[in-house]
C-alpha cells in the first residue's frame, strides 16, 4: 500500500512537471524577462506579439511576427556602474530615464538593463535603504483546509529565525495548466479580483510596523537582520514578498503558478505594492490603489502642488508620519533637486513587466496632479520599450479613500485578464478626469526628454 501511495504521488509530480513545459491556449510563452514555459499546448502557436511578450495563439491566427521568440532576458553589462547617489546633482524638472549617470544616452534595451540597475541602486542609496537577499535557511509548510490554505514560512538567518504565515484562498474548480494564478494582497483586498484567481492575504505590518515613528526597527524582518537594518518598512515588506514567491517555487503542492503573480494594495499598502513591484523582477502584475505621496506620486509635483495652494502630502511631512523610508531619506526632503531620480523611475523598474495603478481626486491629500504627471512620466519608458500598453493608469472621482469605484473594474479585468489569465485582451488605457484642484499639470514643465525608440 505504501508503495502504491508513493507511486501515485510521484505519477502526480511527473504529470504537474510536464503540464509546466506547455503554456495554455492565449497564454505567455516567451519575451524578455519571461522564464516559463516557451511551448504551448496542442493546437496553439507561440507568437511573438512583440520583444517583451509572446502567446500561445490558436493554430489557426496569422502570427505578427516570424522572430523567434526568447526568454532570455537582457543582460547587464559587466561595466555597468551603479552608485548609491551621486554628486552635485541639481535638477528642478523630473530626472531623464534615458540618460545613464554620466550623461550618455540610453539607445538599447540592453541599455535600459544598465539604467534599470543604477535607479535601483538609487532608490535603496536615498529612500529605501538596502534589500537583503535570500537568507540562509528558508523553509515552507502547506496547510489546506476546504479551499483556504496557511504557507508557513520560516526563514534563518545567522542563528536566528522567524515564521510568517500568509494565507491563500483559491478558486473553486481544479487548476489551471501550470496552477492558479494569484494575487498577493496586503492586509485585506479593497478592489474586485476575478474568481479564477486565488488570493494570499499577506499581514505586512507583521514584517514591519508602520504604526508611527516608533514604529522603527520593529518586526519580524528586523528580529531576523536587526533594529539597526536601513532597510525602511516598505523595503521588508518586499523582502517578505520575495520569500513568499521563493517558498511557492519550492512547494509545486500550493497549485500556484508562480509565473503569474501580481501584488496590490490600497493607501499606505498601495505604496509597498508599488515598492515590491520595482524591487522584486518575479511579480508578473503591480497594481498600486490610491497610493499617493510615496507611491505613484512624485516628490517634485507634490511639493509644486502644494506651492500652487493644494493640501497634498510632501516628503517633508511623509518622512515625520511613519517609518515607509529608510532614515537617510530626511536628509534630502529639503532639496529635492538634489534627487536623481523620482518616483517616475521607481515606476520604471517595473518595466518590461505591466503595472496599472489607481488614483482618487477627490482625496486631494494623495496629490492627483502629481500621480498623473509622475505616471504620464513613467509611461515613457514604456512606450519607449514598445509595450505602451502594458502601464496603465485609471484616476476617477466620486468615491471615499480605498473605496472601489465600479465604473474602473472593465480596465482592472482587462490587466487581470491579459497578464494573469492569459486571454487576448486590449490593456491601452491611461486616462484621468483631469480635477486637481485648480493646478495645472504643464508636460513641458517637468519632462524635457524626447522618448526614444529602444532596440
Amino acid at each position: 500500500m505504501h508503495f502504491f501511495a508513493s507511486v501515485t504521488v510521484a505519477f502526480a509530480l511527473l504529470q504537474v512537471a510536464l503540464s509546466q513545459e506547455h503554456s495554455p491556449l492565449w497564454g505567455q510563452c516567451g519575451g524578455i524577462e519571461w522564464s516559463g514555459a516557451t511551448s504551448c499546448v496542442a493546437g496553439s502557436t507561440c507568437t511573438v506579439v512583440n520583444p517583451y511578450y509572446s502567446q500561445c495563439l490558436p493554430a489557426a491566427a496569422s502570427p505578427t511576427t516570424t522572430s523567434v521568440p526568447t526568454s532570455t532576458p537582457p543582460s547587464v553589462p559587466a561595466a555597468c556602474s551603479t552608485p548609491s547617489t551621486v554628486s552635485n546633482f541639481s535638477n528642478s524638472a523630473l530626472p531623464d530615464p534615458f540618460l545613464f549617470d554620466d550623461g550618455t544616452p540610453v539607445t538599447t534595451v540592453d541599455d535600459w538593463s544598465c539604467r534599470r540597475a543604477q535607479i535601483l541602486a538609487l532608490v535603496q542609496g536615498y529612500e529605501a535603504g538596502a534589500l537583503p537577499g535570500k537568507p540562509s535557511s528558508l523553509t515552507g509548510t502547506l496547510t489546506t483546509s476546504g479551499n483556504t490554505s496557511t504557507l508557513s514560512i520560516t526563514a534563518s538567518n545567522n542563528g536566528t529565525s522567524i515564521t510568517f504565515e500568509p494565507t491563500i484562498t483559491f478558486p473553486s474548480g481544479d487548476p489551471p495548466a501550470g496552477g492558479w494564478p494569484l494575487v498577493i494582497v496586503y492586509d485585506s483586498p479593497s478592489l474586485p479580483i476575478p474568481s479564477g484567481i486565488a488570493t494570499m492575504i499577506y499581514s505586512n505590518s507583521q514584517m514591519a510596523q508602520q504604526n508611527d515613528q516608533s514604529s522603527r526597527g520593529v518586526g519580524l524582518f528586523y528580529d531576523l537582520f536587526g533594529q539597526n537594518a536601513t532597510a525602511s518598512a516598505m523595503t521588508a515588506w518586499a523582502w517578505g514578498v520575495s520569500r513568499i514567491i521563493d517558498v511557492l517555487e519550492q512547494t509545486p503542492s500550493a497549485n500556484i503558478n508562480t509565473q503569474k503573480i501580481a501584488v496590490t494594495g490600497c493607501s499606505r499598502d498601495g505604496k509597498g505594492a508599488l515598492m515590491a513591484g520595482a524591487l522584486e523582477p518575479r511579480i508578473a502584475l503591480t497594481i498600486p490603489q490610491e497610493s499617493g505621496s510615496g507611491g505613484d506620486t512624485c516628490w517634485r509635483l507634490s511639493l509644486f502642488e502644494q506651492e500652487q495652494g493644494s493640501d497634498v502630502q510632501t516628503a517633508t511631512e511623509i518622512v515625520q508620519e511613519n517609518v515607509w523610508f529608510s532614515t537617510n531619506f530626511a536628509n534630502y526632503v529639503d532639496d529635492l533637486n538634489a534627487l536623481p531620480y523620482d518616483h517616475h523611475l521607481l515606476a520604471a523598474l517595473i518595466a518590461p513587466r505591466p503595472m496599472i495603478s489607481f488614483e482618487n481626486t477627490d482625496v486631494v491629500w494623495l496629490s492627483p496632479m502629481s500621480a498623473f504627471g509622475c505616471m504620464s512620466a513613467a509611461h515613457t519608458v514604456w512606450e519607449a520599450l514598445g509595450i505602451a500598453d502594458f502601464h496603465g493608469f485609471e484616476q476617477v472621482g466620486g468615491h471615499q479613500h480605498c473605496a472601489w469605484p465600479s465604473s474602473l473594474t472593465p480596465q482592472l479585468n482587462a490587466f487581470f485578464d491579459r497578464f494573469l489569465l492569459g486571454q487576448n485582451v486590449s490593456t491601452d488605457f491611461f486616462a484621468t478626469n483631469d480635477e486637481f484642484n485648480g493646478v495645472t499639470w504643464t508636460p513641458s514643465q517637468w519632462i524635457n526628454w524626447t522618448t526614444p525608440t529602444l532596440n
